[in-house]
């Protein structure tokens, strides 16, 4: 799965000095790659029987919709607090420096839906942690979490013990 770093570009000191900036543009730009991308999460998570996909706002966003078609499943958008228009179920998570919160609409998943939760990355797992939260307030099961990036030194697997998880690219 290595062989998708190529298409990873490293941006020093963005968005601020001391940070190195892993942007996927460039793996979204190129057919191939983005392909290869949502081909190898459907083939992960084929044998799974996923209902839905959810993604994260926003860039769970951009390959969301392409595995859930892969995997003959429903999409479903998480995002930040006061963007869906309709009864919406919250969680807040803990940041290095504060809180944020995410929200799903209360009838996006259910009781009996297997969801399997997709982003471009993962790095302290907090709001792959809340989504699973959301998602689960809800009566659905998570099957699984898929990534394309995992920033191994920060340890955000670590919060997400017990689940299945699935990232493309470690750095």
């Amino acid at each position: 799965m290595e062989d998708l770093k190529q298409y990873i570009r490293e941006v020093p000191d963005y968005p601020k000095p001391g940070i190195l900036f892993y942007d996927i543009s460039t793996l979204l730009q190129n057919a191939k790659a983005l392909r290869m991308t949502c081909d190898r999460f459907a083939w992960m998570f084929h044998d799974r029987q996923v209902d839905k996909v959810v993604g994260m706002e926003s860039r769970g966003f951009l390959f969301g919709p392409i595995i859930a078609n892969d995997l003959n499943a429903g999409f479903v958008p998480v995002r930040k607090p006061g963007k869906l228009p309709w009864k919406v179920r919250s969680e807040t998570y803990d940041l290095e420096y504060g809180t944020d919160s995410l929200e799903i609409h209360e009838d996006a998943v259910g009781p009996g839906d297997r969801v399997l939760i997709a982003d471009d990355l993962v790095a302290t797992g907090g709001t792959a942690l809340a989504t699973a939260k959301l998602v689960e307030g809800l009566g659905a099961e998570v099957v699984g979490f898929g990534f394309v990036i995992e920033l191994e030194f920060l340890k955000g697997r670590d919060k997400l013990e017990g689940y299945e998880v699935h990232s493309l690219i470690k750095y």
